[in-house]
Protein backbone atom coordinates (compact mmCIF):
# COMPACT_ATOMS: atom_id res chain seq x y z
CA UNK A 1 0.00 0.00 0.00
CA UNK A 2 1.24 3.25 -0.75
CA UNK A 3 1.88 5.98 1.74
CA UNK A 4 1.68 9.85 0.25
CA UNK A 5 2.03 10.04 -3.36
CA UNK A 6 3.33 13.44 -4.98
CA UNK A 7 2.11 14.37 -8.52
CA UNK A 8 4.77 16.71 -10.23
CA UNK A 9 2.49 18.42 -12.71
CA UNK A 10 1.86 22.43 -13.57
CA UNK A 11 0.22 23.26 -17.47
CA UNK A 12 3.60 24.71 -17.85
CA UNK A 13 4.92 21.38 -18.55
CA UNK A 14 3.00 21.45 -21.85
CA UNK A 15 5.74 23.84 -23.18
CA UNK A 16 8.21 21.41 -23.74
CA UNK A 17 6.86 21.20 -27.63
CA UNK A 18 8.96 20.45 -30.79
CA UNK A 19 6.07 21.79 -32.88
CA UNK A 20 4.05 19.75 -35.74
CA UNK A 21 4.13 16.73 -36.33
CA UNK A 22 6.87 15.56 -34.01
CA UNK A 23 6.42 12.46 -32.11
CA UNK A 24 6.75 13.94 -28.56
CA UNK A 25 3.77 16.14 -28.60
CA UNK A 26 2.42 17.49 -25.39
CA UNK A 27 -0.99 16.57 -25.64
CA UNK A 28 0.47 12.89 -24.92
CA UNK A 29 0.62 14.39 -21.25
CA UNK A 30 -2.45 16.48 -20.68
CA UNK A 31 -4.76 13.88 -22.13
CA UNK A 32 -2.92 11.99 -19.40
CA UNK A 33 -3.67 14.22 -16.98
CA UNK A 34 -7.14 14.84 -18.04
CA UNK A 35 -7.80 10.66 -18.00
CA UNK A 36 -6.58 10.44 -14.35
CA UNK A 37 -8.61 13.07 -12.87
CA UNK A 38 -11.22 12.23 -14.66
CA UNK A 39 -11.23 8.57 -13.26
CA UNK A 40 -11.06 10.36 -9.83
CA UNK A 41 -7.28 9.09 -9.70
CA UNK A 42 -5.90 12.90 -8.30
CA UNK A 43 -8.63 12.92 -5.97
CA UNK A 44 -7.81 10.08 -3.68
CA UNK A 45 -6.38 11.54 0.02
CA UNK A 46 -3.14 10.31 -0.49
CA UNK A 47 -2.31 12.57 -3.61
CA UNK A 48 -0.86 15.71 -3.73
CA UNK A 49 -0.12 17.79 -6.52
CA UNK A 50 2.79 19.43 -6.77
CA UNK A 51 3.73 22.92 -9.18
CA UNK A 52 7.49 22.03 -10.59
CA UNK A 53 9.92 25.05 -10.24
CA UNK A 54 12.51 25.27 -13.11
CA UNK A 55 16.33 23.72 -12.43
CA UNK A 56 19.39 26.42 -12.09
CA UNK A 57 22.49 26.20 -13.88
CA UNK A 58 23.87 24.67 -10.31
CA UNK A 59 21.79 21.30 -10.83
CA UNK A 60 21.93 21.53 -14.61
CA UNK A 61 25.34 21.20 -14.47
CA UNK A 62 25.70 18.36 -12.52
CA UNK A 63 24.98 16.24 -15.84
CA UNK A 64 25.60 18.62 -18.21
CA UNK A 65 28.15 21.19 -19.59
CA UNK A 66 28.04 24.73 -19.42
CA UNK A 67 29.04 25.23 -22.92
CA UNK A 68 25.93 22.81 -23.46
CA UNK A 69 23.77 24.80 -21.89
CA UNK A 70 24.71 28.17 -23.33
CA UNK A 71 24.52 26.26 -27.00
CA UNK A 72 20.41 25.30 -25.45
CA UNK A 73 19.94 29.37 -24.51
CA UNK A 74 21.30 30.37 -28.33
CA UNK A 75 18.98 27.63 -30.21
CA UNK A 76 15.94 29.48 -31.36
CA UNK A 77 17.93 31.93 -33.20
CA UNK A 78 20.93 30.33 -33.45
CA UNK A 79 20.61 26.07 -33.69
CA UNK A 80 24.28 24.52 -33.47
CA UNK A 81 24.01 20.93 -34.89
CA UNK A 82 27.41 20.04 -32.69
CA UNK A 83 25.07 20.11 -29.96
CA UNK A 84 22.28 18.16 -31.25
CA UNK A 85 19.80 21.33 -31.35
CA UNK A 86 18.44 21.88 -34.61
CA UNK A 87 18.22 18.62 -36.32
CA UNK A 88 14.71 16.25 -37.09
CA UNK A 89 15.08 14.75 -34.08
CA UNK A 90 15.61 18.14 -31.92
CA UNK A 91 14.05 21.01 -33.45
CA UNK A 92 14.62 24.78 -31.60
CA UNK A 93 11.25 25.99 -30.37
CA UNK A 94 11.12 29.23 -28.52
CA UNK A 95 11.23 28.60 -24.80
CA UNK A 96 13.74 25.51 -25.41
CA UNK A 97 16.01 26.40 -22.64
CA UNK A 98 12.58 27.20 -19.51
CA UNK A 99 10.61 24.62 -20.88
CA UNK A 100 13.34 21.71 -20.39
CA UNK A 101 14.56 23.14 -17.27
CA UNK A 102 11.41 23.16 -15.62
CA UNK A 103 11.12 19.50 -16.46
CA UNK A 104 14.28 18.73 -15.19
CA UNK A 105 13.16 21.11 -12.11
CA UNK A 106 10.39 19.28 -11.30
CA UNK A 107 12.45 15.33 -11.67
CA UNK A 108 14.41 17.05 -9.28
CA UNK A 109 11.69 18.17 -6.70
CA UNK A 110 10.23 14.42 -7.18
CA UNK A 111 13.35 12.94 -5.85
CA UNK A 112 13.21 15.81 -3.11
CA UNK A 113 9.86 15.15 -1.86
CA UNK A 114 10.97 11.25 -1.55
CA UNK A 115 14.33 11.85 0.09
CA UNK A 116 13.13 13.84 2.51
CA UNK A 117 10.06 11.72 3.61
CA UNK A 118 7.65 14.21 2.58
CA UNK A 119 6.33 11.60 -0.48
CA UNK A 120 7.14 7.55 -0.25
CA UNK A 121 6.36 7.95 -4.23
CA UNK A 122 6.65 11.16 -6.71
CA UNK A 123 5.70 11.06 -10.27
CA UNK A 124 6.46 13.46 -13.20
CA UNK A 125 5.29 12.39 -16.30
CA UNK A 126 7.00 15.21 -18.18
CA UNK A 127 9.97 13.59 -17.26
CA UNK A 128 12.04 10.79 -18.24
CA UNK A 129 14.10 12.06 -20.97
CA UNK A 130 16.72 9.62 -20.93
CA UNK A 131 18.58 10.25 -23.94
CA UNK A 132 20.30 13.64 -23.30
CA UNK A 133 23.80 13.59 -23.21
CA UNK A 134 26.51 16.00 -21.35
CA UNK A 135 27.32 17.89 -24.28
CA UNK A 136 24.09 17.62 -26.86
CA UNK A 137 20.71 16.80 -26.85
CA UNK A 138 19.14 13.76 -28.60
CA UNK A 139 16.08 11.35 -29.24
CA UNK A 140 14.03 14.11 -28.21
CA UNK A 141 15.66 15.24 -25.08
CA UNK A 142 17.23 18.29 -24.08
CA UNK A 143 18.37 18.17 -20.27
CA UNK A 144 18.49 14.98 -19.11
CA UNK A 145 15.84 15.11 -16.02
CA UNK A 146 16.51 11.36 -14.77
CA UNK A 147 20.54 11.86 -14.29
CA UNK A 148 20.17 15.25 -13.00
CA UNK A 149 17.96 14.08 -9.96
CA UNK A 150 20.17 10.82 -10.01
CA UNK A 151 22.96 13.14 -9.13
CA UNK A 152 21.23 15.53 -6.62
CA UNK A 153 20.51 12.02 -4.70
CA UNK A 154 24.04 11.01 -4.99
CA UNK A 155 24.96 14.64 -3.48
CA UNK A 156 22.49 14.04 -0.27
CA UNK A 157 24.64 10.78 0.86
CA UNK A 158 22.72 8.23 -0.99
CA UNK A 159 25.14 4.79 -2.01
CA UNK A 160 22.96 2.55 -3.33
CA UNK A 161 21.00 3.65 -6.37
CA UNK A 162 19.18 2.02 -8.60
CA UNK A 163 17.23 3.28 -12.12
CA UNK A 164 15.09 1.14 -14.09
CA UNK A 165 14.02 2.00 -17.63
CA UNK A 166 11.04 0.33 -19.45
CA UNK A 167 11.11 2.48 -22.56
CA UNK A 168 11.42 0.37 -26.06
CA UNK A 169 14.67 2.52 -26.12
CA UNK A 170 18.03 1.93 -24.46
CA UNK A 171 18.42 4.54 -21.66
CA UNK A 172 21.44 5.39 -23.15
CA UNK A 173 21.90 8.59 -21.76
CA UNK A 174 21.48 7.83 -18.21
CA UNK A 175 23.81 5.12 -18.33
CA UNK A 176 26.68 6.89 -20.03
CA UNK A 177 26.16 9.40 -17.36
CA UNK A 178 26.29 6.82 -14.39
CA UNK A 179 28.64 4.17 -16.29
CA UNK A 180 31.64 4.59 -13.66
CA UNK A 181 30.21 5.34 -10.77
CA UNK A 182 29.24 2.10 -8.64
CA UNK A 183 26.84 4.02 -6.50
CA UNK A 184 24.27 3.92 -9.50
CA UNK A 185 22.87 1.00 -11.07
CA UNK A 186 21.24 1.45 -14.07
CA UNK A 187 19.13 -1.24 -15.69
CA UNK A 188 17.33 -0.88 -19.18
CA UNK A 189 14.77 -3.86 -20.91
CA UNK A 190 14.51 -2.05 -24.32
CA UNK A 191 14.39 -3.53 -27.80
CA UNK A 192 17.26 -5.06 -29.60
CA UNK A 193 20.03 -2.61 -30.38
CA UNK A 194 20.14 -4.46 -33.82
CA UNK A 195 16.85 -3.21 -34.95
CA UNK A 196 16.49 0.24 -32.87
CA UNK A 197 17.88 3.51 -31.93
CA UNK A 198 20.07 4.27 -30.46
CA UNK A 199 21.86 0.67 -30.97
CA UNK A 200 23.18 0.86 -27.58
CA UNK A 201 21.92 -1.48 -24.59
CA UNK A 202 23.60 -5.03 -25.54
CA UNK A 203 23.85 -7.43 -22.79
CA UNK A 204 28.08 -6.93 -22.68
CA UNK A 205 27.48 -3.16 -21.91
CA UNK A 206 27.76 -4.00 -17.43
CA UNK A 207 29.74 -0.79 -16.77
CA UNK A 208 33.28 0.86 -16.62
CA UNK A 209 35.94 -2.41 -16.38
CA UNK A 210 37.80 -0.43 -14.01
CA UNK A 211 35.57 1.95 -11.76
CA UNK A 212 32.33 0.22 -12.03
CA UNK A 213 31.86 -3.57 -13.47
CA UNK A 214 28.26 -4.55 -12.73
CA UNK A 215 26.78 -0.91 -12.65
CA UNK A 216 25.12 -1.15 -15.82
CA UNK A 217 22.55 -4.37 -17.35
CA UNK A 218 20.47 -4.71 -20.15
CA UNK A 219 18.24 -6.81 -21.61
CA UNK A 220 17.31 -6.57 -25.41
CA UNK A 221 14.10 -8.62 -26.44
CA UNK A 222 13.47 -9.35 -29.79
CA UNK A 223 11.06 -7.37 -32.18
CA UNK A 224 7.10 -8.82 -31.63
CA UNK A 225 7.83 -10.04 -27.37
CA UNK A 226 4.50 -9.69 -26.10
CA UNK A 227 3.36 -9.04 -22.53
CA UNK A 228 3.73 -12.09 -20.91
CA UNK A 229 7.35 -12.61 -23.53
CA UNK A 230 8.33 -9.33 -22.02
CA UNK A 231 6.99 -10.04 -18.27
CA UNK A 232 8.83 -13.17 -18.18
CA UNK A 233 12.18 -11.31 -19.32
CA UNK A 234 11.70 -9.20 -16.64
CA UNK A 235 11.14 -11.12 -13.83
CA UNK A 236 14.31 -13.40 -14.77
CA UNK A 237 16.71 -10.31 -14.56
CA UNK A 238 14.90 -7.34 -12.95
CA UNK A 239 14.28 -8.53 -9.22
CA UNK A 240 17.31 -10.37 -8.73
CA UNK A 241 19.97 -7.89 -9.84
CA UNK A 242 18.00 -4.99 -8.00
CA UNK A 243 18.20 -7.64 -4.66
CA UNK A 244 21.32 -8.29 -4.88
CA UNK A 245 22.15 -4.76 -4.82
CA UNK A 246 19.98 -3.42 -2.41
CA UNK A 247 18.91 -0.16 -3.43
CA UNK A 248 18.64 2.87 -1.26
CA UNK A 249 16.05 4.36 -3.54
CA UNK A 250 14.47 3.62 -6.72
CA UNK A 251 14.33 5.85 -10.03
CA UNK A 252 11.89 3.82 -12.92
CA UNK A 253 12.18 5.35 -16.45
CA UNK A 254 8.24 4.58 -17.27
CA UNK A 255 8.53 4.90 -21.02
CA UNK A 256 5.62 3.50 -22.63
CA UNK A 257 6.26 3.02 -26.38
CA UNK A 258 6.89 -0.92 -26.34
CA UNK A 259 3.07 -0.68 -27.12
CA UNK A 260 1.93 -2.27 -29.83
CA UNK A 261 0.38 0.63 -31.94
CA UNK A 262 3.90 2.67 -31.57
CA UNK A 263 4.66 4.18 -34.51
CA UNK A 264 8.21 4.07 -33.86
CA UNK A 265 9.64 0.83 -32.51
CA UNK A 266 8.55 -3.12 -32.94
CA UNK A 267 7.29 -4.71 -29.29
CA UNK A 268 3.94 -5.41 -29.15
CA UNK A 269 3.20 -4.75 -25.38
CA UNK A 270 -0.62 -3.92 -24.23
CA UNK A 271 -1.57 -1.12 -21.73
CA UNK A 272 -2.38 -4.61 -19.72
CA UNK A 273 1.12 -5.50 -19.74
CA UNK A 274 2.68 -1.84 -19.51
CA UNK A 275 0.18 -1.70 -16.30
CA UNK A 276 1.67 -5.02 -14.76
CA UNK A 277 5.29 -3.56 -15.42
CA UNK A 278 4.48 -0.66 -13.46
CA UNK A 279 3.10 -2.93 -10.85
CA UNK A 280 6.53 -4.88 -10.65
CA UNK A 281 8.75 -1.73 -9.91
CA UNK A 282 6.28 -0.07 -7.34
CA UNK A 283 6.53 -4.02 -5.69
CA UNK A 284 10.06 -3.73 -6.04
CA UNK A 285 10.21 -0.97 -4.32
CA UNK A 286 8.05 -1.62 -1.49
CA UNK A 287 9.97 -5.08 -1.16
CA UNK A 288 13.85 -3.05 -1.58
CA UNK A 289 13.63 0.59 -0.91
CA UNK A 290 11.02 1.14 2.15
CA UNK A 291 8.75 2.55 -0.80
CA UNK A 292 11.10 5.23 -1.62
CA UNK A 293 10.15 5.27 -5.89
CA UNK A 294 10.58 7.98 -7.93
CA UNK A 295 8.63 7.19 -11.59
CA UNK A 296 9.20 9.44 -14.96
CA UNK A 297 7.36 9.47 -17.91
CA UNK A 298 9.57 8.71 -21.15
CA UNK A 299 8.98 8.11 -24.84
CA UNK A 300 5.41 6.95 -26.22
CA UNK A 301 4.06 8.05 -29.11
CA UNK A 302 0.57 6.99 -29.40
CA UNK A 303 -0.79 10.09 -28.46
CA UNK A 304 -4.76 8.79 -27.78
CA UNK A 305 -4.68 4.80 -27.63
CA UNK A 306 -1.85 4.31 -25.33
CA UNK A 307 0.12 7.01 -23.36
CA UNK A 308 -2.81 8.34 -21.67
CA UNK A 309 -4.47 4.98 -20.32
CA UNK A 310 -0.71 3.81 -19.90
CA UNK A 311 0.30 6.87 -17.23
CA UNK A 312 -3.28 6.90 -16.05
CA UNK A 313 -2.55 3.57 -14.77
CA UNK A 314 1.06 4.73 -13.44
CA UNK A 315 -0.29 7.32 -11.06
CA UNK A 316 -2.98 4.81 -10.08
CA UNK A 317 -0.81 2.26 -9.04
CA UNK A 318 1.43 4.90 -7.54
CA UNK A 319 -1.30 6.03 -5.38
CA UNK A 320 -2.36 2.75 -4.36
CA UNK A 321 -5.61 3.01 -6.02
CA UNK A 322 -5.19 0.48 -8.61
CA UNK A 323 -7.64 0.65 -11.63
CA UNK A 324 -10.02 -2.38 -12.60
CA UNK A 325 -8.62 -2.88 -16.34
CA UNK A 326 -12.08 -3.36 -17.03
CA UNK A 327 -12.97 0.49 -16.29
CA UNK A 328 -14.80 2.73 -18.46
CA UNK A 329 -13.27 5.58 -19.97
CA UNK A 330 -15.27 9.13 -19.51
CA UNK A 331 -17.20 10.19 -22.70
CA UNK A 332 -16.34 13.50 -21.58
CA UNK A 333 -12.22 12.43 -22.34
CA UNK A 334 -13.50 10.43 -25.54
CA UNK A 335 -15.16 14.20 -26.87
CA UNK A 336 -12.36 15.96 -25.95
CA UNK A 337 -10.31 13.67 -28.30
CA UNK A 338 -13.13 14.05 -31.01
CA UNK A 339 -13.17 18.00 -30.42
CA UNK A 340 -9.16 18.50 -30.68
CA UNK A 341 -9.52 16.83 -34.06
CA UNK A 342 -6.68 14.06 -33.16
CA UNK A 343 -7.42 11.03 -36.09
CA UNK A 344 -7.12 8.11 -33.13
CA UNK A 345 -10.37 6.21 -32.30
CA UNK A 346 -10.58 7.17 -28.77
CA UNK A 347 -10.32 4.15 -26.50
CA UNK A 348 -13.83 2.96 -24.58
CA UNK A 349 -11.97 1.17 -21.65
CA UNK A 350 -9.15 0.85 -19.28
CA UNK A 351 -7.93 -1.93 -21.04
CA UNK A 352 -7.31 -3.81 -24.55
CA UNK A 353 -7.26 -7.35 -23.08
CA UNK A 354 -4.32 -8.30 -23.08
CA UNK A 355 -2.69 -11.40 -21.00
CA UNK A 356 -0.20 -10.48 -18.12
CA UNK A 357 0.46 -14.32 -17.05
CA UNK A 358 3.82 -15.11 -17.79
CA UNK A 359 5.51 -18.63 -16.98
CA UNK A 360 8.85 -18.31 -14.73
CA UNK A 361 12.27 -18.44 -16.57
CA UNK A 362 14.25 -21.67 -16.97
CA UNK A 363 17.20 -22.35 -18.55
CA UNK A 364 15.68 -25.23 -20.82
CA UNK A 365 13.42 -23.39 -22.59
CA UNK A 366 14.85 -22.43 -25.93
CA UNK A 367 12.63 -19.19 -27.40
CA UNK A 368 13.94 -15.70 -28.93
CA UNK A 369 13.31 -14.18 -25.80
CA UNK A 370 14.83 -16.98 -23.71
CA UNK A 371 17.97 -16.50 -25.79
CA UNK A 372 17.70 -12.76 -24.89
CA UNK A 373 17.51 -13.06 -20.63
CA UNK A 374 19.81 -15.84 -20.94
CA UNK A 375 22.42 -13.83 -22.99
CA UNK A 376 21.67 -10.76 -20.36
CA UNK A 377 21.68 -13.00 -17.34
CA UNK A 378 25.46 -14.74 -18.43
CA UNK A 379 26.54 -11.15 -18.53
CA UNK A 380 25.55 -9.64 -15.74
CA UNK A 381 24.53 -12.21 -13.00
CA UNK A 382 28.29 -13.06 -12.18
CA UNK A 383 28.88 -9.65 -11.44
CA UNK A 384 26.21 -9.83 -8.67
CA UNK A 385 27.28 -13.17 -7.57
CA UNK A 386 24.36 -14.88 -8.80
CA UNK A 387 24.08 -18.27 -10.80
CA UNK A 388 22.93 -17.32 -14.80
CA UNK A 389 21.78 -20.46 -14.82
CA UNK A 390 19.63 -21.04 -12.03
CA UNK A 391 16.44 -19.68 -11.73
CA UNK A 392 15.94 -19.38 -8.03
CA UNK A 393 18.39 -16.61 -8.64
Amino acid sequence: MSDSVAVVWDDALLGYTMGGDHPLHPVRLDLTMRLADGLGVLSTPRVEVVRPQPAGEDLLTLVHDADFLEAVRRAPTDPDERYGLGTTDNPVFEGMYEAAALIAGGSVQAAELVHTGRAQHAVNIAGGLHHAMRDRASGFCVFNDAAIAIAWLLGQGYERIAYVDLDVHHGDGVQAAFYDDPRVLTVSIHQTPLTLWPGTGYPEETGDPDKALGSAVNIAVPNGTDDSSWLRAFHAVVPGVLRAFAPQILVTQCGCDAHHEDPLADLALTVDGQRASYRAVHDLAHELCDGRWIALGGGGYGLVRCVPRAWTHLLAEAAGERLDPVTAIPQSWRDDVVARGLRARPPTHMTEGGYTGFSAWDPFTESRVDRAIARSRKASYPLFGLDPDDPRD
